[in-house]
């Protein structure tokens, strides 16, 4: 065997490799817009009309389902749209999401006895740093600190991270 050819074999078997290695990624999972404008679509392709426009960068979606290069999200309100999967990244967030009209405490550790922190209103979005249990640590303007998980839209009932 010639070493181009014994090169070439050897390149396709890592490439093979690595792609059996490759696990799918769950649905439904949270992901966050990349940009600050995101054209949503009514199907998985460029050649489908643009429902609407997104524009708020760094705003979660949730992605339900996944075409080729597309993925199918949903947002805060329950519209749903394609958009393709370079308009995502991985980096978490939330929007504070309060059943009530009151404010969302952001407290320093993650108890109702500890110092509050700051005060925020329904649709702020924030950075999602880590949920154990009840709570999770967000970040809003540079502030860091934790709330109840029951205030978030962007992170699942039963879902922890670091």
């Amino acid at each position: 065997m010639t070493m181009p050819r014994l090169i070439l074999i050897l390149l396709l078997s890592l490439v093979a490799a690595d792609c059996l290695a490759a696990k799918p990624l769950p649905l439904p999972r949270f992901a966050s817009l990349k940009s600050s404008e995101v054209n949503v679509r009514t199907g998985p392709g460029a050649r489908y009309q643009v429902k609407w426009l997104l524009v708020k960068k760094d705003m979660p979606v949730e992605i339900t389902a996944e075409f080729d290069q597309w993925r199918k999200i949903r947002d805060i309100g329950g519209d749903e749209g394609w958009v393709h999967k370079s308009m995502l990244y991985g980096r978490r967030s939330g929007i504070i999401n309060n059943a009530s009209p009151e404010r969302v405490t952001l407290y320093k550790s993650a108890d109702t006895m500890s110092r509050p922190l700051l005060f925020a209103e329904n649709g702020v979005t924030t950075e999602l740093l880590a949920c154990k249990r009840e709570w999770c640590r967000i970040k809003i303007e540079g502030t860091k600190g934790w709330t109840l998980r029951k205030n978030l839209w962007g992170v699942y009932k039963d879902e922890e991270f670091e």
